[in-house]
């Protein structure tokens, strides 16, 4: 099915698309991440650990810099609309809660403590794209005055400065090729050469079911999931058909990292599990 995306200009058209899918990425890994977690604090309280702190570090390098971006750059505009001024004073109260929150994640003694706020976290942050993706960024793209795509590239310019001061080397190569408002990755077969087959499944090992997340963000959310998976141990998918387009963009994203191997080949689902080397 296609979508009608309305707009004053082609530019803020394409803009608006882009924006939803960045929107779309950041929360299936922020929904990946806070699965792991929440399955790793009754099974591997270890990686438990390791998953936490990724959680907060992924906040801090990627959430909380989008928020701010967006007030600099992008509410300022909508503000000064007089339908969307109160809207906006409310999500910039919203960014105030997702940066307690993230406080809070950070501050936690242990995983377990950290588990309602980081879920607390994601159902927030969903509302507040929902809000966003429907009221927002529409408002812009249909105002004729205003040029979404320039207030667009002014955020992105923002983040790749923050970005450039405060990523690791590592965080770098893991936002290589990412860009800010990508486009949906196109889905191409194969599977990289990382299938195998055969190997039993690990009682401790969390499970990631991606039948039930929706369309837009299954691909991010697999990828937020495998990033959180630490070094030396695994994680089980769940998907119901078999996922080669995504094995080939996992192993184009993560060259040799991940081991995968077929614990069942449907025909109602589809088990993989994806080793940390």
């Amino acid at each position: 099915m296609s979508v009608l995306t309305l707009a004053s200009d082609p530019r803020d058209a394409t803009a608006l698309q882009s924006a939803e899918a960045h929107h779309a990425r950041l929360a299936g890994e922020l929904a990946g991440r806070v699965t792991m977690l929440l399955t790793a604090v009754d099974r591997d309280p270890s990686a438990a650990e390791k998953i936490h702190a990724g959680l907060v570090a992924f906040c801090d390098r990627s959430l909380l810099p989008h928020a701010a971006a967006e007030e600099a750059a992008l509410y300022p505009t909508a503000h000064g609309m007089p339908e969307a001024r109160l809207l906006i004073e409310s999500l910039i109260g919203e960014h105030r809660c997702l940066t307690a929150l993230v406080d809070a994640l950070r501050a936690a003694r242990d995983p377990a403590d950290a588990a309602a706020d980081a879920r607390a976290l994601q159902v927030l942050f969903e509302e507040h794209l929902a809000k966003e993706n429907g009221l927002v960024l529409p408002l812009l793209a249909v105002t004729p005055e205003v040029c979404l795509a320039e207030l667009l590239a002014d955020m992105h310019h923002r983040l790749a400065n923050d970005s450039s001061d405060k990523s690791s080397p590592e965080d770098q190569h893991n936002e290589e090729g990412h860009d800010m408002y990508e486009g949906q990755i196109e889905e191409a077969g194969g599977c990289g050469g990382v299938c195998g087959c055969g190997g039993a499944e690990e009682a401790n090992e969390p499970e990631l079911d991606v039948r039930e997340v929706p369309h837009a963000i299954r691909h991010a959310t697999v990828f937020g999931a495998l990033d959180a998976v630490p070094a030396g141990t695994a994680m089980v998918l769940i998907a119901h058909h078999d996922p080669l387009p995504l094995l080939a963009q996992i192993e184009q994203r993560n060259p040799g990292v991940f081991s995968v191997e077929y614990l069942e080949r449907g025909p109602e689902a589809w088990r993989l599990r994806f080793s940390h080397r």
